[in-house]
């Protein structure tokens, strides 16, 4: 791997896109340290300190994650992408249920155009719209436990604050753009992931407080355990990778068509059927259901609500058990939306396709929809397995949220994504020019 990564810089065109990819990706990361005027950063910090240790999270945890910290310190970076991403999935779920939008993202690439517009126009929406909220949030200090945010509270701060915000939101989304034009992998992606791998170093240095190798007395967490956590992350990180990759193939036949005197088809193919179809996205809509009741639960201080949110927090079982149903039935929700297998149906039949053994129409369809089925049971529970894996490992092991963070969850499943995304590219690139790739057999290969 150390070979191909140097041979990724012996090509003059990669190296260019990598180092335009890394370039942008540090401007990124310096933008999170530039502070909103107008807020007190120590006071912020030690809020979400408090609320992240007592709440077990919320959706402000979330996404402070995706911001790689800027939430927690108000940067001009502090919504993150968020906003981007939670437009593109309304978006996308439209597409699917109003006709106007999914004839209009079939015209191919002008209609893909269309669509990323209606995107961005959604997204400054919302941005405006979270930060206006969050400015409000911000000048009232009951809310955070008499802790002073905002220095001079008022409508010059509120305007302040939405034209700072919005402004960031909307320059990393130009950010993601460009890499995705000009870099190598997808730019939004690895905006997301370049924040997540940003809190490596905290999780870190958390790791070697809880080891404390040069002082036993205060150590509270065995070499042992280090060891059992080392093992842990490989395993994951492989069950991860299989699963992001699995596939279950279903064979097409391509009936022989002659035209004129040229003849078509007749050829062998498969139909590939991911086991994991809604990825981290399925993740991303039960956190920010399950963590609803918590959010709200610090601006109203009703004790009835604060006793239920409390039950609905991480570390109890009621939070387990829910966030893993919810998690099962938005994998479903989301397959359903993206997997038509009528259309899929209605294609084949179309080109003279078909499944061996299966009728065209009608029973193809039936038949893809029983399948898709079946495989998004077992993504569903190994996806449900590996986002409450750290909350399981953090009460067995007794180590920090934050550590154990990266043995599963959301911030995983996007590392894990984007990473392989972006080795797909990159391989590409060197196999063109005959040098050798990352993986041996020359690309990547999904389970059968």
């Amino acid at each position: 791997m150390l070979a191909a990564f140097l041979n990724s810089f012996k090509i003059p065109d990669l190296r260019k896109k990598l180092l335009f990819t890394l370039g942008m990706l540090v401007v990124y990361r310096a933008g999170c340290y530039i502070p909103t005027p107008g807020i007190d950063g120590s006071a912020l910090s030690e809020f979400f300190n408090r609320i992240n240790q007592t709440q077990g999270g919320t959706l402000f945890g979330i996404m402070n994650m995706f911001s790689g910290g800027a939430m927690e310190r108000l940067t001009i970076f502090a919504l993150g992408i968020m906003p981007y991403i939670s437009c593109s999935i309304i978006i996308q779920l439209l597409t699917a249920v109003i006709p106007a939008l999914e004839k209009i993202a079939k015209e191919g690439k002008s209609g893909y155009q269309k669509i990323n517009q209606y995107t961005r126009y959604g997204t400054v929406g919302l941005a405006i719209v979270q930060s206006f909220f969050i400015a409000l949030w911000l000048e009232n200090p009951a809310r955070f436990e008499g802790l002073q945010i905002v220095t001079s509270p008022g409508w010059g701060f509120r305007i302040l604050t939405v034209l700072t915000l919005t402004t960031g939101t909307i320059f990393i989304m130009w950010l993601g753009e460009q890499i995705q034009e000009h870099g190598i992998g997808n730019g939004i992606s690895l905006v997301i992931t370049a924040g997540i791998i940003s809190r490596i170093p905290s999780a870190g240095y958390q790791l070697y407080v809880l080891l404390s190798p040069f002082s036993p007395a205060k150590r509270t967490l065995e070499p042992y355990k280090v060891l059992i956590m080392a093992t842990l992350l490989v395993g994951v990180v492989f069950a991860v990778t299989l699963v992001t990759q699995a596939q279950r193939k279903i064979p097409v036949q391509y009936a022989r068509r002659i035209v004129g005197r040229k003849i078509y088809g007749g050829q062998s193919t498969y139909l590939p059927l991911k086991v994991d179809q809604s990825g981290v996205i399925a993740i991303i809509f039960a956190q920010s259901l399950i963590l609803f009741p918590a959010t709200i639960a610090s601006f109203i201080p009703n004790t009835g609500f604060q006793r239920f949110a409390q039950s609905l927090i991480r570390g109890h079982l009621l939070y387990t058990v829910v966030y893993a149903l919810l998690i099962v039935f938005f994998c479903y929700f989301y397959t359903a939306i993206v997997f038509n297998p009528d259309d899929i149906s209605e294609n084949m039949k179309k080109y003279g396709g078909f499944i061996p053994g299966i009728r065209p129409g009608v029973n193809t369809a039936e038949y893809l929809d029983h399948v898709m089925t079946r495989i998004t049971l077992a993504g569903a529970f190994f996806i449900a397995f590996i986002a409450i894996f750290p909350d399981f490992l953090m009460a067995w092991l007794k180590i920090p949220y934050l550590v154990a963070s990266f043995f599963g969850g959301t911030g995983l499943l996007i590392i894990v994504g984007v990473v392989l995304d972006t080795i797909k590219q990159m391989e590409s690139h060197l196999l063109m020019r005959h040098y050798e790739g990352f993986i041996k057999s020359g690309r990547i290969k999904g389970r059968r």
